[in-house]
C-alpha cells in the first residue's frame, strides 16, 4: 500500500511510495516527482547529465525503487526515517568538498514555519541564520 513520503533534496516532494521494513521505496514513475532524476536505459538521468548504473538491479526491491540505493548509486547520502515518512538526499560528495571549502552554500529551497518556500538567493548579500534540528 502506497502513501505520501516526503523526499527532501534541494527541494522537498513528497510522493507515493512504501516503507520496507527500514527502506523507504518509490514507484519507478515518482522518481523524477521526488528527486529529479530518471531512470533510463543508460542510468540515472537529469536533463543531459546521465549516471551510468553497472547493476540496475540493486535498484529495485521488488517491482520499487529503492531510494537508499538511488542515493549511493548518485553519491549522495541519504538519511530516512522510515515511520515519519521522511528521507534527506544530501549534495554529492564533490559539492559538498567545495562548499565547505569554499565556504559557500549550495541553492536550496526550504520552507518556512508557515510552509512558505524560501530560496537561498532571495537572502544574497545579507546574512541570514539557517537553524537546522533533528528529533533523533
Amino acid at each position: 500500500m502506497t502513501q505520501p513520503i516526503t523526499v527532501i533534496t534541494d527541494a522537498v516532494a513528497t510522493v507515493e511510495g512504501d516503507v520496507d521494513g527500514t527502506r523507504v521505496v518509490l514507484e519507478p514513475t515518482s522518481l523524477p516527482s521526488a528527486i529529479g532524476w530518471e531512470l533510463k536505459p543508460e542510468g540515472l538521468c537529469r536533463d543531459d547529465v546521465c549516471v551510468p548504473v553497472r547493476d540496475r538491479e540493486r535498484l529495485f526491491a521488488g517491482d520499487a525503487l529503492d531510494l537508499a540505493a538511488i542515493a549511493d548509486a548518485l553519491s549522495r547520502p541519504l538519511v530516512a526515517d522510515a515511520e515519519a515518512r521522511v528521507a534527506a538526499m544530501a549534495l554529492p560528495s564533490e559539492e559538498r568538498r567545495l562548499a565547505l571549502r569554499d565556504h559557500v552554500a549550495p541553492p536550496f529551497t526550504l520552507p518556512d514555519l508557515d510552509g512558505t518556500p524560501h530560496s537561498l538567493s532571495e537572502w544574497r548579500g545579507r546574512k541570514k541564520l539557517l537553524f537546522a534540528f533533528s528529533s533523533w
